[in-house]
């Protein structure tokens, strides 16, 4: 499994990657805010190890940023940060868990294997605001309430939900949900239009979002980057 380490003092990312890599993980190191963010899109690993007090920012924004883009990367918090606020905060933003420096390597890998624990049992199930779609038991929901799909509606909503909040094509999600590329594009947008008037009923907010020029995207935010 793929752990991202974003960490600027080399000694401790050195000794993560060390420490990750005898214990049979792939270790990958981010120095900065803007590294860590690049490695985290493109190589979307199975968990970040994130340090807080990064030389070009807050690690706090880029786990705000992973998880408005719909990314449910498991995250491990690790800073010199060890009031009562600063735990407070780095949950409430969206961390898994906290761990403060200086730390026990011991405690740092049986945190690491519980939450890759608790990532793998989750693995079918993806969030997005108070919407659920649990794939094993092709079931959605919406602030509890049941979302009953066509096996369409479901198809087309599991694509975007996989997606992490990117932007997917029209044609691409013909391509998957149809299998017939040669189908009226039109119709991914007849299909858009049915989901978002299920997921919407009772003036709940829009979670579908349009990107011009590059498709359909689950968010929580109307203007997503891509």
């Amino acid at each position: 499994m793929t752990i991202l380490i974003v960490e600027d003092e080399a000694r401790v990312a050195d000794f993560l990657k060390q420490s990750l890599s005898e214990s049979g993980y792939s270790p990958i190191v981010g120095n900065s805010l803007q590294q860590g963010a690049k490695i985290w899109k493109e190589q979307n690993p199975d968990l970040v190890i994130l340090d807080l007090m990064l030389p070009d920012g807050d690690g706090l924004d880029l786990l705000k940023e992973a998880r408005t883009d719909g990314r449910h990367t498991p995250v491990l918090i690790l800073t010199a940060k060890d009031t009562l606020p600063d735990r407070v905060a780095g949950l409430d933003a969206g961390g898994d868990d906290y761990i403060a420096k200086p730390f026990p390597l011991e405690e740092l890998l049986a945190r690491v294997r519980a939450l890759l624990r608790r990532a793998n049992q989750d693995a079918s199930l993806y969030r997005c605001g108070d919407l659920e779609v649990d794939l094993l038991r092709r079931r959605v929901t919406r602030s509890g309430r049941v979302i009953f799909l066509s096996t369409t509606e479901f198809s087309l909503l599991e694509i975007l939900a996989e997606s992490g909040g990117q932007a997917v094509s029209k044609l691409d999600i013909l391509r998957r949900v149809w299998d017939d590329s040669d189908r009226d594009v039109n119709v991914v947008e007849v299909y858009v239009n049915y989901l978002r008037h299920k997921l919407e009923r009772g003036g709940a907010t829009r979670l579908i979002h349009t990107v011009r020029g590059r498709g359909y995207a689950l968010s929580q935010e109307p203007h997503v980057s891509f």
